[in-house]
This record gives C-alpha cells, sequence and structure tokens, in this order.
C-alpha cells in the first residue's frame, strides 16, 4: 500500500497531516536506508511542493528518455506537476514537509495575490529555498502536535506559503511591494471581536477577512500593518494577558485556566507559556 503521492507507507515512520482551505499540508519522513521506488499516475490534484528537513537524501528519477539523480540537502525544496506520471527510485533517509495544492486553489491564492492568471507553478527539483523551509519548519509543530494546532495559524501560514510560492515560482514577474494598506477602525474593532470571540483559535483567516470584506492576503497584511502583529500573534497575546490575569486574581487550578484562554489542555498551556513568558505559569503566579 502507498500513499498519495506514491511513497510505501510500511516505510513512513512520520506520516502526520494538516488540512487548510486551500492547501493540504503533510509531513513524510523514513530512517530507512534502503527505500522503495516511488511511482504515480497522472491526475488532477494539482501541484506538490516538497521541502527537505534533511540533508542526504537522494532519488533518480525516470523521465520519459532519460533519468537525472538528485541529492536533496537541507532546505531544498521540489515542485511536481501532478497530471504527470512520476517513477523514482529513492535511497537513503528523508523528512520532507509537502504542500499539495489543486488547480482551483492555485487560481484562487494568485488571484489574491494580485497576480491572476497564474495557473501552474515552475518544476523545481533539489533547489534550494531558505524562505520556503522556514515557512515549513515553523508548521512541524502543529503538524506533531494536530490535536494543539490552532485553524487560525495553520490557515494564516498556509496563505503565507502560498502568496510566496505563486510570486516565487508562477512564473509572473513579481509585484513591486504595495503600499501600506491599514484596517478602517470598524473593521479593526471588528476581526478582534471575532478573534476574542474564538479565543481558541478555532476560526480561518477566510472567516475573518469576509467579515471586514477582505481578502485573506490583503486582510492580513492590513492587519499587521495596523496593530503590527499578524492575526494569529495578536490572539495569542491576548490569550496569555488574559492567562496572566486569571493567575493574578484567581486561585484556579492551571488546568482550568488554559481551558478558559483556549489552550488543549495544561501542558500545551505550560509549553506556549513558558516560551513566551520565560517562566512557567505555576512561578509567574507565585512571583506576581
Amino acid at each position: 500500500m502507498t500513499d498519495g503521492f506514491g511513497c510505501p507507507l510500511k516505510q513512513l515512520s512520520i506520516n502526520q497531516v494538516l488540512i487548510s482551505p486551500d492547501i493540504a499540508i503533510f509531513r513524510k519522513g523514513t530512517s530507512d536506508i534502503q527505500l522503495d521506488q516511488v511511482k504515480t499516475s497522472p491526475n488532477d490534484r494539482g501541484f506538490v511542493v516538497g521541502v527537505s528537513s534533511l540533508g542526504g537524501h537522494t532519488r533518480r528519477i525516470f523521465h520519459q528518455h532519460h533519468t537525472t539523480t538528485h541529492d536533496f540537502a537541507e532546505n531544498t525544496i521540489y515542485i511536481r506537476d501532478l497530471s504527470e506520471s512520476y517513477k523514482a527510485d529513492l535511497s537513503s533517509p528523508f523528512d520532507f514537509v509537502l504542500f499539495e495544492i489543486s488547480p482551483a486553489s492555485l487560481t484562487r491564492i494568485a488571484d489574491e495575490a494580485e497576480l491572476s492568471g497564474v495557473t501552474s507553478l515552475s518544476a523545481e527539483t533539489a533547489s534550494k529555498d531558505i524562505v520556503l523551509a522556514n515557512l515549513a519548519r515553523a508548521l512541524i509543530p502543529a503538524l506533531e502536535r494536530p490535536e494543539e494546532a490552532s485553524a487560525l495559524f495553520v490557515d494564516q501560514m498556509a496563505t503565507a506559503i502560498g502568496t510566496y510560492l505563486v510570486q516565487r515560482y508562477g512564473g509572473r514577474p513579481a509585484v513591486t511591494a504595495s503600499r501600506t494598506r491599514i484596517l478602517s477602525r470598524s473593521h479593526e474593532d471588528l476581526a478582534k471581536s471575532i478573534l476574542l470571540e474564538n479565543l481558541e483559535g478555532d476560526i480561518s483567516i477566510l472567516e475573518v477577512a469576509q467579515a471586514c470584506e477582505l481578502s485573506r492576503g490583503h486582510f492580513i497584511r492590513a492587519f499587521r500593518d495596523t496593530t503590527g502583529m499578524t492575526p494569529y500573534q495578536w490572539l495569542l497575546r491576548e490569550r496569555i494577558n488574559r492567562a496572566r490575569e486569571l493567575l493574578r486574581v484567581s486561585n484556579a487550578p492551571l488546568a482550568e485556566v488554559a481551558i478558559a484562554c483556549g489552550f488543549a489542555d495544561q501542558s500545551h498551556f505550560t509549553r506556549v507559556f513558558s516560551n513566551i513568558v520565560g517562566v512557567t505559569p505555576g512561578n509567574w503566579r507565585r512571583n506576581s
């Protein structure tokens, strides 16, 4: 049995998935030295972009009349058009974050990025892309703990990744940076109100953007230019501020504070609070 990209499931020690409105996000990895051949037939699913977070992987790709061999270093990528058949011999371990984008999603992302007319991504194999690698790496904690993953964060990251892909690999000249865009006071208040009503982050960027009658990309840029933070960063700050207030004025158990502030559980709350504040919630309460 194989996964949707032709890789034998028995050889995958890492097989994780997140779904956003326009991009399906996967992480596939193995520590096996000897790997089976990967083979897929043409389909209409669109494009897959792979980002290698582990160096040393090699694959021999079979083309119609020749073969090519590629070494994947850390932070290298590939882009495949899934409408074309694919066959490759794999060797040595790998760890890839994959982004699958349908033709309809690619068109929608391009329109929102003001690059209407982009319908494909240029093929790449073992090309280095530090920007995309860093974006992919930021998603690994969410892939490892999907029960803690905020829909707002995943959607925001997917929007940023999709925009970058159509700008870098869409075959169209990149547009010059647009002027600073500020949300109107009413749209800023509306967006913040919606975010606070969904403190756990289980709302998509698209839903908030549509309430403000803006595209996702425009909304994220305008929110950031208005507040100095992305929507997810702003909401996370508000959750931490609320947690601090509850810790200061109440004796509620940490598990109750965690749920009240939109975290999955106490361990999730402790991990995020410690990363941002620098001390555990318990230590902060004792010292406040």
